[in-house]
């Protein structure tokens, strides 16, 4: 079955699993801006991060056969420090109109401080005044639940952005039905240890159903999986699951979120079928 891996950090991949993707049958992967694994030093580390995430990552996934679309933002592992942040942020319309660009992502909170809830915002403003798309990182672990509603209180309380407009990421079993209920997109992290298992993914599907949810693997340099899309398809197949349902999950759906941006372009060159 073909698949859309919605949220997967590629530069922090070799290119072997950009080949073992795409037997295992992806077309597309969208990838936000993240942490590189360091804090970096200031903002011209960005623009070359920007660069290389619009200019050069997608020849790596495109001679797998798979389009590579991009999301532009300082993350929030980094918003602690406001006075980069704004300079980053005042970079990012350079970037904009460049093709495969989707929107302002992956922006958000990691320790719910007063600091990233500035540059969450600030962010959110710049998203409202070019019409952008918006993917949110909610924080990990025991700071998820707040984090998360802290969240959706900002973008309810800016209102210039239309829930549908926004996916709210990394939800989980404690976060996804408000985040739902708010209007908003939601994405499923399948990561080993942090977010949400194959199997716990499925249990959210059935009780929450398939609109606005989608599933993907946020592969980066930590211990992640960048098959785990796939490993989602299995599990709903040993349950039961028909494949119309599957596919709207891991294709349908974030292509309908996609959509929404007046850039999306997208012709499927992966010949690979389920």
């Amino acid at each position: 079955m073909n698949y859309i891996d919605p949220h997967i950090h590629m530069v922090s991949r070799t290119t072997d699993d950009y080949k073992r993707m795409a037997l295992a049958g992806c077309v597309m992967v969208s990838e936000p801006a993240f942490w590189a694994g360091f804090d970096r030093s200031g903002p011209e580390g960005f623009r070359d991060y920007f660069r290389q995430l619009t200019e050069y990552e997608g020849r790596r996934a495109g001679a797998y056969g798979i389009a590579h679309h991009s999301w532009l933002c300082i993350n929030a592992k980094e918003a602690e420090n406001v006075a980069l942040s704004r300079e980053v942020i005042a970079m990012i319309p350079e970037f904009l109109d460049r093709p495969g660009v989707l929107g302002i992502g992956e922006i958000g909170l990691n320790k719910n401080t007063r600091n990233e809830a500035t540059v969450f915002q600030e962010h959110l403003d710049l998203a409202a005044r070019t019409g952008e798309l918006v993917l949110v990182h909610t924080p990990h672990l025991a700071d998820k639940y707040q984090g998360t509603r802290m969240i959706l209180d900002m973008l309810r309380e800016d209102g210039r952005i239309p829930p549908v407009r926004v996916c709210i990421d990394h939800v989980e079993e404690h976060t996804i039905r408000a985040a739902l209920d708010a209007g908003h997109w939601v994405g499923m992290t399948l990561y080993p240890i942090t977010k949400c298992t194959p199997a716990r993914a499925a249990d959210m599907i059935e009780v929450h159903g398939t609109e606005r949810i989608m599933a993907n693997s946020a592969g980066d340099w930590g211990h992640s999986d960048p098959l785990a899309v796939p490993e989602l398809i299995f599990e709903m197949r040993r349950r039961g699951h028909d494949e119309a349902t599957i596919r709207k999950i891991v294709y349908e759906n974030p292509l309908a979120f996609f959509s929404q941006c007046h850039r999306f372009e997208f012709t499927p060159r992966n010949a690979a079928v389920g």
